[in-house]
């Protein structure tokens, strides 16, 4: 098991170090390596590196890709708390109405010019992040009057529903405002184009608490996996822990996709791909998800932005092409495996 882990760390450092590497300007590793410990380390290595090289890496290239690893990592790790809490390998915060919450937050944004006093540059992602969480409180409180102990199918079924809605509005939208319809699609697709420092500030801390947060909840999520029924016995308040992780897990990607624009099937394929290596025990789980997740994310990056340079592509659309597939495959070989 510690060599997996090892491994996998290498993995995700050489995949950070290639995403900053390669671009329109590809950059020796060696150089990318001085110039990271020039700036944090103080190492004086870039004396004969150009300063455009300088510049490409740590105002540009540094920010997009760390950003890119932190999405991931957030998306990961809540699709892993999502499978696991509602027992599905198909759930995830996108399921449960997230991603509907925060286009419509967007759509106000975009279509209607809606900005917050002092503080438009963050108008987006804001409102973004405010109406993806706010969906899955409504979701949670809509299913909790159905029934008061929160079964998860309700859950499911609650979040189905209200996700079509709120698409339906935002659907409407897009045929009563026409300006502004191409930037709405692309934020849709997801981009880390254009990203810098202040976007990595606030989704890094974002990313980083939301996995600790969660970690603190291992012990219980190991034992829900077993059924509710099984976890009362043993003293877990599943109501209480469900409700928590659930809202975490709304945060985690709520936050990512105001940031980035709606990413799927990171949250679906990472977890899969945890489990199947490195077991199914939470402890090693949920970082490990992060892991993957954040290297993933971090490789789809380094596709959208180079397999048809210099047009680049939606990260979005990148990891659906490898997710759709993912996402068949596990639901056909559990109904395989169920009849």
């Amino acid at each position: 098991m510690k060599v997996k882990i090892i491994v996998a760390i290498c993995i995700s450092f050489a995949a950070i170090i290639i995403g900053i590497a390669i671009g329109s300007v590809n950059i020796s590793p060696n150089i990318v390596l001085r110039v990271i410990g020039d700036r944090l380390l103080g190492l004086n290595l870039t004396e004969n590196v150009a300063d455009s090289s300088v510049a490409i890496i740590w105002n540009l290239r540094l920010p997009r890709t760390l950003l890119a690893f932190c999405a991931g990592a957030a998306l990961s790790v809540s699709g892993a708390v999502m499978q696991s809490i509602l027992r599905n390998p198909l759930a995830s915060s996108y399921t449960l109405g997230v991603s509907s919450g925060a286009s419509f937050g967007a759509s106000l944004v975009i279509f209607l010019g809606v900005s917050l006093p002092f503080l438009s540059f963050l108008t987006l992602p804001i409102l973004g992040f405010v109406f993806g969480l706010g969906t899955i409180l409504v979701v949670i409180g809509i299913a909790r009057q159905l029934d008061f102990r929160l079964e998860n199918h309700t859950i499911i079924l609650t979040g189905m529903v209200f996700s079509l809605f709120i698409n339906a509005i935002t659907t409407l939208m897009f045929a009563l405002f026409r300006e502004g319809t191409q930037r709405m699609v692309l934020w849709q697709m997801g981009s880390f184009s254009g990203r810098d420092w202040q976007s990595v500030y606030i989704l890094a801390p974002i990313a980083v608490l939301g996995v600790l947060f969660v970690a603190r909840y291992t012990k219980e999520l190991d034992i829900m996996t077993f059924g509710e029924e099984q976890a009362q016995t043993v003293g877990v308040n599943t109501g209480r822990v469900k409700l928590i992780l659930l809202v975490v897990a709304a945060a985690l990607t709520g936050g990512t996709i105001a940031f980035v624009g709606v990413i799927g099937f990171v949250d679906l394929v990472s977890p899969h791909v945890v489990r199947k290596i490195f077991g199914s025990a939470h402890k090693i789980v949920i970082p490990m998800s992060a892991l993957v997740g954040g290297t993933f994310m971090a490789l789809a990056d380094i596709v959208a932005r180079t397999i048809t340079s210099p047009m680049e592509l939606p990260v979005g659309a990148v990891t659906a092409i490898i997710g759709a597939p993912f996402f068949a495959y596990i639901y056909f070989y559990r109904r395989k495996k169920e009849a």
